[in-house]
């Protein structure tokens, strides 16, 4: 991650120097100390420059000004739009347009002093969201490759203020910025046992980490898990991440899908694309990336993260269509098609989880139906629950943070589509209403907690840049859930 710093407005001594340009407004829209320090010193060549190309400080434009002088190596302008329609997350964006434009430059400064110390925290928030990278197996790149923006300066009128609301933030970016690691790394480095392991890491955060072997699980009764896993060389876990951040109260509860890789086992996937089943278990990581945020700003409460954690494989040990398997809830799944394996893991740690904890609610993350990514496309997650007032919450949360959710129907007459003629219920009902069907097998697993499911399948990873994304994986669930917590749970 860059480093990010605060300091009084002012003119930077060298560098790059970044500007935020309210639409319509003044001189070219940009406004505070650095801003005319900036353009005084070079002779009015910034705002010269601006007229010129006609910058009118839309939102999410940017403008480039090389070498303007005053020791300033360039001067890049980002639009805000209406400043009084300026939200945290279009304050987020601007960050991340400003880090998008910088190019080359190692250190810069970011001007904010017209923004309120909330907003321009939240627009160091997206230079930071933005700057990541997985570079970890790049072994060839030139020097003029490698980006090189090591720090950023967030300059303001009042440097602690937005200092101390960065605090938050800046935990929540080192929790995203965990789970798009782990979604990043290919199957061959992070299965079950690799990533149980790096859960144990997060200990020295603060968390309590218990991780159940194939063993433990298997005398728990957790048939539904270990069949997805049984046709894999590497053996299943599941891990309890606990954070008691309040003195008494039942935890809150988060559930993770973590097939590190879904080959979709004996109904195997076609070969096309299948690279990316690497990220099936983003549900996971998103539920590891917010326990750890919990931990690093200490949040005032109880919560659980419970992550399954299989790779589905096919072999001579695989489990086959129309095998029938015992879940831990005692219930029997007919396994129609081995590829819809996910909820088989989620229907074990569920139950599990409102037996052991009986939580305040559980909320469960997973990269569940390629049915939500022809529903909804890649821009919301879509979501099912039995509680109008969590539903309700999320999507507020999702609204502040950006990672929007769309709510998605459930009902009597598709439960009744999930009907097995030999067991308790089968595990997919074709593909007419896929992604409600799989809530439909899951709601059968919460035993009347309030829940929400969360099929992130659409928004898991991202092929092309977005502001405060890069390329790859988003850690969507993350910001989300921490919001939730944050704004509804805490105090």
């Amino acid at each position: 991650m860059i480093e990010i710093a605060f300091a009084k407005s002012a003119l930077p001594a060298a560098d790059a120097l970044v500007l935020l340009v309210e639409e319509g407004s003044g001189r070219n829209g940009a406004t505070g100390e650095a801003w005319a320090a900036a353009d005084d010193a070079t002779g009015g060549a910034i705002s010269r420059a601006l007229l010129a190309g006609e910058f009118k400080g839309k939102k999410g434009s940017t403008t480039t000004i090389l070498g303007p002088g005053a020791g300033l190596s360039r001067v890049v302008a980002v639009g805000l739009g209406k400043l009084d329609e300026l939200t945290p997350v279009l304050a987020e964006e601007a960050g991340g347009y400003a880090v998008a434009a910088l190019g080359r430059e190692a250190a810069a400064a970011i001007a904010t002093s017209g923004l309120s110390p909330m907003l321009a925290a939240h627009v160091a928030f997206g230079a930071a969201l933005r700057s990541y990278r997985f570079g970890r197996y790049r072994t060839r790149e030139k020097p003029d490759e490698k980006p090189r923006l090591a720090k950023l300066t967030v300059l303001a009128a009042e440097p602690d203020q937005v200092a101390a609301a960065w605090v938050p933030l800046h935990a929540a970016t080192e929790g995203a910025f965990l789970a798009r690691d782990l979604v990043s790394e290919p199957a061959n480095v992070l299965y079950p046992a690799e990533l149980a392991e790096r859960c144990k890491a997060l200990e020295s955060l603060g968390l309590t980490v218990e991780v159940l072997g194939p063993e433990e699980l298997e005398k728990l009764g957790f048939g539904a898990l270990l069949g997805v896993a049984q046709g894999s060389a590497h053996e299943p876990r599941l891990v309890v991440l606990q954070w008691k951040g309040a003195e008494a109260g039942p935890p809150l509860a988060f559930v993770g899908k973590g097939v590190t890789f879904d080959s979709g086992g004996i109904s195997i996937k076609p070969a096309a694309g299948m690279e990316d089943m690497k990220w099936d278990m983003a549900g996971a990581a998103a539920v590891i990336g917010l326990m750890a945020t919990l931990a690093r700003r200490k949040a005032w409460v109880n919560a659980v993260g419970l992550v399954g954690l299989v790779e589905n494989m096919p072999s001579g040990t695989a489990q086959r269509p129309g095998d029938v398997v015992k879940t831990y809830s005692g219930q029997t799944v007919e396994v129609v098609n081995t590829d819809a394996e996910g909820r088989l893991v989620l229907a074990d740690v569920l139950w599990y989880c409102q037996q052991r904890f009986d939580p305040r609610f559980m909320i469960d993350l997973a990269t569940l139906t390629g049915a939500m990514i022809v529903s909804l496309g890649h821009d919301f997650a879509g979501f099912f629950s039995n509680d109008d007032a969590l539903a309700a919450q999320l999507v507020a949360a999702g609204e502040v943070t950006g990672e929007r959710l769309w709510r998605m129907p459930m009902g009597e007459a598709y439960d009744k589509l999930i009907k097995s003629d030999i067991a308790d219920m089968k595990n997919v009902a074709g593909r007419p209403a896929g992604a409600i069907t799989a809530a439909q097998f899951l709601s059968r697993f919460v035993n009347g907690k309030p829940w929400a499911h969360l099929d992130i399948a659409g928004t898991a990873w991202a092929s092309k840049d977005a502001p405060t994304v890069p390329k790859g994986a988003t850690a969507f669930g993350v910001r989300l859930l921490d919001q939730f917590v944050a704004k509804h749970l805490e105090g």
